[in-house]
């Protein structure tokens, strides 16, 4: 099953989970829809070649979603009887942080062996260094502030270009520094937008072209647009505003995303057969991991700060 948002690489993670596990005498069932696929019994048995030619395709062949009646008890109630009656002896959910606490509230209703694996493009998932498709949609981002960049440098403007992330900054660390931003938002430091004009003012006084920011979604001082708006009146001049949005979750899935993911999906089998439940599988330092399902949302996953205080010297 896949839960919550797509991400690029779970069709690569739902071939090593259907291929692995078959090879090891197990019997595969797909849920479509989610956890709303459950209660709906969308199940549908699988083969090798159900999922043949997927592994570059971004999205999810599974589909996905959300479902409000899981949130109450009696809906998580009524989906671990429904895996009951249809045999299911162990469930596998490639999802974020909202999938792994759904999980561990089923956990209490079913008996079943219950296995989570990070799929989230904002690597906000504690117990993995990167979640599925995080890699991709950094690379998605890159590629539309380079073009983006272009423009910027040609008319030397002010562009405030906006990257997902409602709760975490990691897309925009890391695109910001990988794009050379003159300065990044993200909602895991407090943003000072005074500062980050009277820094453009100044650099326009030394005769400094264009100028980019990378501003994460959540970012405590506002969305890119109004953060924008205030930036143009401090400076005196008018921003520029791109919001990236769903471009940055599709498309084909990078080789580490795919590679991340064959790795996860197998070693959820392995751990079925070895008799495990209650966890996610991750990697962390190049070695996986499996962590308790209460631990990966309940901790919270630091970004890497010295990453953003490269900024200030790497934008002079």
């Amino acid at each position: 099953m896949t839960s919550g948002g797509d991400s690029p690489g779970m069709n690569a993670c739902i071939r090593a989970i259907v291929r692995v596990g078959i090879f090891n005498g197990l019997e595969v069932y797909a849920i479509y829809g989610g956890l709303q696929g459950i209660l709906d019994r969308r199940l549908e048995k699988l083969n090798a070649r159900s999922v043949a030619n997927i592994i570059h395709r971004g999205g999810t062949i599974l589909t996905t979603g959300r479902s409000e009646e899981f949130r109450r008890e009696e809906g998580q109630r009524r989906a671990a009887q429904i895996l009951t009656d249809e045999g299911i002896d162990a469930l596998v959910a490639i999802g974020g942080n909202g999938t792994m606490q759904a999980l561990d509230k089923l956990s209490r209703f079913w008996s079943g062996q219950i296995i989570g694996i990070p799929g989230t493009i904002d690597n906000d998932v504690y117990g993995t260094d990167f979640s599925i498709g995080f890699d991709t949609a950094v690379n998605n981002a890159i590629d539309a502030v380079d073009k983006i960049r272009d423009t910027a440098q040609s008319f030397d403007r002010i562009f405030l270009i906006e990257v997902m992330g409602h709760y975490s900054g990691a897309i925009a660390l890391h695109v910001g520094i990988a794009c050379g931003a003159e300065d990044i938002l993200i909602p895991e430091t407090p943003t000072d937008i005074e500062r980050i004009a009277e820094t453009i003012i100044k650099g326009r006084r030394r005769g400094k072209g264009f100028v980019f920011l990378i501003v994460a979604e959540g970012d405590e001082a506002g969305n890119a647009v109004e953060i924008g708006r205030r930036m143009s009146e401090l400076v005196g001049e008018n921003c520029r505003v791109s919001v990236l949005g769903y471009i940055q979750r599709g498309g084909n899935p990078t080789r580490y995303d795919r590679i991340l993911a064959t790795k996860l999906g197998a070693h959820a089998v392995k751990c079925i057969l070895d008799g495990k439940t209650g966890i996610m599988v991750g990697e962390v330092n190049g070695g996986l991991t499996e962590t308790p399902l209460v631990d990966t949302y309940t901790k919270t996953k630091e970004v890497d700060l010295n990453l953003l205080e490269l900024v200030r010297p790497l934008s002079i």
